[in-house]
This record gives structure tokens, C-alpha cells and sequence, in this order.
């Protein structure tokens, strides 16, 4: 049941349409995400804290990560209609969950249309959200520091102050961070990042690609972001995918190698923000990595 007060939050926000039907989409992180109709018969979405806990306010940073994308004429992703603190209204990108078989254009052609844009340095003007979690972007020229400061270490961090994993993923872990620049490239051209690129930030109507929601960008290595859409290994993103991105934007002929390295990063945050199960996936992804 959505609180009343609420409700009329919103329709004054959108000058005082009534809302005739709403329907909670998800729950997560202190912010409710809902789906309503107004009087006018207009689509939108809606997220709103109904626990914040925290001084880092992810509902701020969706917001401003979403104005810099409308601003910048990325159209793939919801604008933004309405907001204030702790509550945003933006469009409602009409979807199915009708997934192809196969990467095909219209996704990868987005996805590269992101990677195209560069910066001069790894970060961006803001600190930007996953999973309702801080990202640190303060600005770097150096990439392994970045995402080994910023990334892995911090994430790893977290989760040691709040429930270790066991001693010999650890060790791991800290020889990984101490050896880092030996593993990863040193200073690959730093581009703008989706954030959380994974299955449930696509969506898609009737296997045509509609639109990407939940971002928490910052510029840093395309490859991350690569490593990330196959880490879960959704249909669509098939075995011609590597091949089919590296037409536009090059891969290393390492990659591969490096990989797990970039996808620990994700399962860590999977065992902070959602499941101690993703302590196996950690396990096994440091197996593959030759420390």
C-alpha cells in the first residue's frame, strides 16, 4: 500500500494530475520504485526514499546522471519530468522484457554510442550510485589507481568492516590490490560508462532494444563495462559480441586474461549489497586470475 502522502507528493509535482493507478516495481536500498498512470492516461516512473539511512542520497545522483545523459541527447535513457530531495518523476520507457537471442544492432550500437564518449581523465563531476551505494569519482589521470582505489578496494573495504569473507580470499584480494598495475592497463582511453550495465538495466519491447535505466556512470575503461554485460551472461549478449564491439571500439588481445579481475569488482558488490552466495563467484573468478 503506497502511502497517501505520497501519492499527492506526486500529483503535485505534476500539477496536481490525479494518479488513477500506481504499482510497485521494486523495493531496494530504502527507495521504492513505482510505475502510475494519471488522469491524462500519461506512463511515468517514480522513486522515492521511504528509509534513507544514509548521507549519500542516490535519488540526487539518479537525477543528476540523468539530466547530464538528456542533456547530452543520449535518448535511450527516461527524462527526468519532475523532482525535489528525495523523490524524481521521469518517462516511462514502454517494455516487455521480450529479450532477443542475439546482441543486435540497435543495443550495441547504444552501448557504443556511450563508449565513443571520452574524457581526458578517469571519474566524473559527481559521485554516482549502484545499488543505492556511493561511487567514488573524484577525478584520476592514473586508471589502475582508480579502479583499484575507488573500485576494488573500497567495495572490498566495505565488506570487511561489515562481514569478512574468509582468510584465503583476503590474502587474495590484498596481493591482487598490492600487484595491481601488473594486471591491468595502465592508461587506456577513459570512456563514459553506463555504471551498471547488467540484464536488468536493458530493457526491451517485442526483442528490439527500448531504452537503459538505473545509471551511475563515470568515464573509466570501456573493457570494465564489457566485462560487466558478460559476467552474467544474458542471452543476448551472445558469443559474437566481443567481435561484433571490437568492429567499432578495440578489445586488447589480452582481455581476456584480465577479465575476472574487472568482473570481481561486480561480484563484490554483490556480496555487500545483495547475497553472501556471491562469496563462490569471488572464489572461482580469483582461481582464474594467475596471481
Amino acid at each position: 500500500m503506497i502511502d497517501q502522502s505520497i501519492i499527492l507528493e506526486i500529483e503535485k509535482l505534476l500539477d496536481n494530475k490525479k494518479i488513477i493507478d500506481s504499482k510497485l516495481l521494486s523495493d531496494s536500498f530504502g527507495i521504492n520504485c513505482l510505475k502510475i498512470v494519471n488522469e491524462d492516461n500519461k506512463k511515468f516512473i517514480v522513486k522515492y526514499y521511504y528509509d534513507k539511512k544514509y548521507e549519500f542520497n542516490a535519488i540526487k545522483s539518479e537525477v543528476n546522471n540523468l539530466v547530464f545523459y538528456n542533456n547530452n541527447n543520449f535518448n535511450f535513457f527516461p527524462r527526468i519530468v519532475s523532482n525535489n530531495d528525495y523523490l524524481v518523476i521521469m518517462s516511462f520507457i514502454d517494455n516487455n522484457n521480450y529479450q532477443p537471442n542475439k546482441i543486435n544492432d540497435d543495443l550495441l550500437e547504444a552501448i557504443i554510442s556511450l563508449h565513443s564518449k571520452n574524457s581526458i581523465n578517469y571519474g566524473f563531476d559527481f559521485d554516482t550510485q549502484i545499488g543505492g551505494l556511493r561511487q567514488i569519482n573524484s577525478y584520476s589521470k592514473n586508471w589502475v589507481e582508480f579502479y583499484r582505489d575507488k573500485r576494488l578496494y573500497y567495495i572490498f573495504d566495505l565488506i570487511n568492516k561489515k562481514q569478512p569473507m574468509d582468510s584465503s580470499i583476503n590474502t587474495k584480494i590484498n596481493l591482487l590490490l598490492k600487484k595491481m598495475d601488473n594486471f591491468i592497463p595502465n592508461n587506456p582511453k577513459p570512456s563514459l560508462l553506463h555504471g551498471d550495465l547488467w540484464e536488468g538495466n536493458i530493457l526491451f519491447k517485442n526483442k528490439k532494444f527500448s531504452g537503459l535505466i538505473d545509471p551511475g556512470s563515470f568515464y573509466g575503461h570501456n573493457e570494465l563495462e564489457v566485462s560487466y554485460l558478460r559476467w552474467f551472461d544474458p542471452r543476448f549478449i551472445d558469443k559474437n559480441f566481443l567481435d561484433r564491439y571490437n568492429d567499432f571500439i578495440s578489445i586488447d588481445k589480452n582481455y581476456l586474461e584480465y577479465e575476472p579481475i574487472y568482473q570481481l569488482y561486480y561480484s563484490l558488490l554483490n556480496v555487500y549489497l545483495w547475497d553472501r552466495s556471491f562469496v563462490k563467484n569471488v572464489r572461482k573468478l580469483l582461481d582464474e586470475i594467475k596471481i
